[in-house]
């Protein structure tokens, strides 16, 4: 079956209210597709984000749910189907607290937490927009998930273990949805700043422009890019695919 045109196109990306999420929710409106802005209740920036788009002669919605919860993903994907159509393009976005702590320290209970995130949502998420895309014999998922499964932090455990778990998902995935037309990648940004760098000291911008062949800083804009393709007509023979955004970083021992 044939991709509709991109205008129809719809596209949902969980936790696109601020930070990375954003910048993508706004590059594949860039990319005319309708997007679906997802954040928690109360969110401003949600609203103010599908406002935007809209001011600028895209579409999109916002959608307020936690993607962590099965009931209010149910209700998520329903209202974002009867607002702006199937979903096509789902990016897996949303994150929460990362918490640092030695080993000793973490408990059961936060690994759970980061699970609920990087595993448990993109699980619900998933099964929740697959039926229209089997129908229709086409979809993207996009996974973003994170350098740190190669360059492993200290004191991260959790995230670590949460962030390989995700891999593993993606690609047993797009195994088993290969055959229905849907396409199943995963991004994982390197240390990406998002507001212009505001945030990093010289002394850890330095750090890093050390051991990134590139020589910049990584960008928002650079993982959105990555994320647009996958979404794209053209990624239609690759899947099970992971691609790392971090200027070379990773090639420096």
């Amino acid at each position: 079956m044939a991709m509709p045109a991109a205008q129809s196109r719809v596209a949902l990306v969980s936790g696109s209210s601020r930070g990375l999420g954003r910048v993508i929710a706004l590059r594949l409106a860039q990319e005319g597709l309708a997007v679906a802005v997802n954040g928690l209740h109360d969110d401003r920036q949600m609203l103010e984000l599908a406002d935007s788009i809209e001011r600028f002669g895209g579409v999109a919605a916002a959608f307020a749910a936690d993607v962590t919860d099965e009931n209010q993903v149910a209700e998520l994907v329903a209202a974002v189907s009867e607002r702006l159509g199937c979903v096509d393009v789902l990016v897996v976005n949303a994150t929460g607290p990362q918490p640092e702590a030695a080993l000793r320290e973490v408990s059961w209970q936060d690994h759970a937490a980061q699970i609920d995130f990087f595993v448990k949502s993109p699980v619900l998420l998933g099964r929740a927009v697959l039926p229209n895309m089997i129908a229709r014999k086409w979809g993207r998922i996009v996974q973003i998930d994170s350098e740190v499964v190669e360059r492993i932090p200290a004191g991260r455990s959790a995230y670590v273990t949460a962030k390989s778990a995700q891999i593993g998902l993606t690609r047993s995935w797009a195994r088993e949805l290969a055959a229905f037309g849907i396409t199943v990648n995963a991004v994982a940004p390197g240390f990406v700043p998002v507001e212009r760098h505001a945030d990093v000291s010289a002394e850890i911008r330095s750090a890093y422009l050390s051991s990134v062949p590139a020589g910049r800083m990584g960008t928002p804009d650079d993982v959105a890019h990555a994320v647009s393709f996958f979404a794209s007509e053209q990624a239609g023979f690759v899947t099970g695919q992971r691609l790392v955004v971090d200027g070379g970083r990773g090639l420096v021992g």
